[in-house]
């Protein structure tokens, strides 16, 4: 399935290529689209197309107005990620997001805190936690990173590390970062890996190039894993695929699950309805 996305840097809707976001680097970054208009706009779109499950991500200060918009346009419709902590995420979920989406707040020393997952459940509950697993490949493993995927964790991703971390929120989102932003395929060992591992539904990012990927990602997973595409689609000025026909395979994905006689474990969002 295709969920939607809102990326924000500098109060602007932008795609950028993962892994040149760096703090005090702005010449190493890379950046495909910047968008006219607000992230408002877009999120009106999605609610138009009754899209959910799709994330606002915070690249950074100065985005908070934008998508403090964005979720008031399509309130309990779209998730929220970018600085959220224990302190500031159940006025995330006031504000209208349907999950607060946490990464690097959770590390500490390269090491995921368990006291402060504990303090992002007990705040929010379990129901509306998404926690963010962005990571890239060494060898051959997939291993957790954090500030703005600068800093390699300890966490490796396994099908022991997302069942236990499963107990504690609702879904989970991965941004290839080897491939985000490139437009060159999909990481689709990684989807594959992810499907047989998380028990509860999880959302992919990176590399998604044309609409033979979504249905790759919707083939290889069973429907367990749903992707995201940012730079290649046309509303962020791509050329690789169009807006209209995700919403479309969506809807006929819908239809077929819900054929006579048909059974499946496609992802469920947070109403318990298929995530779309």
């Amino acid at each position: 399935m295709f969920r939607p996305c809102i990326d924000l840097h500098e109060g602007r809707v932008k795609q950028i290529v993962g892994g040149t976001l760096e703090e005090g680097a702005p010449e190493r970054l890379r950046t495909n689209y910047v968008s006219d208009r607000p992230a408002a706009w877009y999120a009106e779109l999605y609610r138009r197309d009754g899209l959910t499950g799709g994330h606002v991500i915070m690249l950074g200060p100065g985005n908070e107005e934008e998508a403090r918009s964005a979720l008031a346009a399509w309130p309990g419709g779209l998730q929220v990620g970018g600085g959220i902590t224990a302190d500031n995420a159940a006025g995330w979920l006031d504000a209208g997001a349907s999950h607060v989406i946490v990464t690097s707040w959770l590390f500490r020393e390269g090491r995921l805190d368990e006291d402060r997952l504990a303090a992002l459940v007990r705040a929010v509950g379990r129901e509306r936690l998404v926690i963010d697993l962005s990571c890239r490949r060494r060898g051959g493993e997939y291993v957790v990173v954090v500030n703005r995927w600068q800093t390699w964790t300890e966490l490796r991703l396994s099908g022991e590390t997302l069942g236990r971390l499963s107990e504690r929120c609702a879904e989970f989102l991965v941004h290839a970062v080897d491939v985000e932003g490139l437009c060159r395929g999909v990481d689709l060992e990684l989807v594959e890996r992810l499907a047989v591992w998380s028990p509860v539904p999880v959302t992919y990012a990176g590399g998604a190039r044309s609409l033979e990927d979504l249905e790759n990602v919707t083939r290889v997973s069973d429907g367990r894993v749903d992707l995201t595409i940012g730079s290649a689609l046309d509303i962020f000025g791509g050329t690789g695929v169009r807006y209209a026909d995700c919403v479309a395979f969506n809807r006929r994905w819908l239809e077929q699950r819900a054929a006579p006689g048909r059974t499946g474990s496609a992802g469920t969002g947070h109403s318990g309805a298929p995530a779309v």
